[in-house]
């Protein structure tokens, strides 16, 4: 399990933007840094800079997962034909803790992880607890009986800030989503514009 080592929202304000797009963001409120100098850092970012903010604005959204693991995303990309940043967010997406928060059974991605963990959730009818599993396209992700009316998946069904991509099909009676297809960049709704490009470049470097 990826260990989180400060509070997700600083995410938000190292970026100056509301990555996940939620209501309670402080972005929406104070538009600089985190820390006693953060307003002042409003300095022009070299190009490294600007593939490094890319870099870190894509990891952070998905639950700031680990160096490690999002270079070995890379690493996979790159070796698949066709454009690079399109597998890399594909690859991204097919991940079991993205699935369940694009399926809206829970408010954050943050949550997702821990709901995989603490093993609330089926694939294909057995039980997952690895966040980063990845699913195949046509899998079926439902939750246990047991975890279907727990308030917070209740409250995350209901929520309406975003909607279920049209590449997972979810039948929020059963608690069920299938994984239709593996998505491109432009399918994903991102609330603020992603550059996987950038991210690309940082590491080919």
């Amino acid at each position: 399990m990826t260990k989180r080592a400060s509070a997700k929202y600083k995410i938000d304000r190292r970026n100056g933007q509301n990555i996940w797009g939620r209501p309670k963001s402080p972005v929406n409120r104070r538009e600089y840094g985190p820390g006693q100098h953060g307003q002042r850092r409003k300095g022009k970012l070299s190009d490294f800079g600007v593939q490094l903010r890319a870099k870190q604005k894509l990891k952070g959204y998905y639950g700031n997962i680990s160096e490690k693991q999002f270079k070995n995303i890379y690493y996979e990309a790159i070796r698949r034909t066709g454009d690079t940043s399109e597998h890399l967010i594909g690859l991204l997406e097919s991940r079991l803790d993205a699935i369940v928060y694009r399926a809206k059974f829970v408010p954050t991605v943050f949550a997702a992880r821990q709901f995989v963990n603490h093993g609330h959730v089926l694939v294909n009818g057995s039980r997952v607890t690895i966040p980063s599993y990845r699913c195949k396209v046509g899998d079926v992700i439902s939750l246990k009986d047991s975890s279907k009316q727990i308030a917070l998946v209740l409250e995350a069904t209901q929520l309406a800030e975003r909607d279920v991509p049209d590449y997972i099909d979810v039948d929020h009676n059963k608690m069920t989503a299938t994984y239709a297809r593996r998505p491109g960049l432009a399918d994903v709704p991102y609330p603020v514009q992603m550059e996987p490009h950038l991210v690309v470049e940082f590491y080919s470097r």
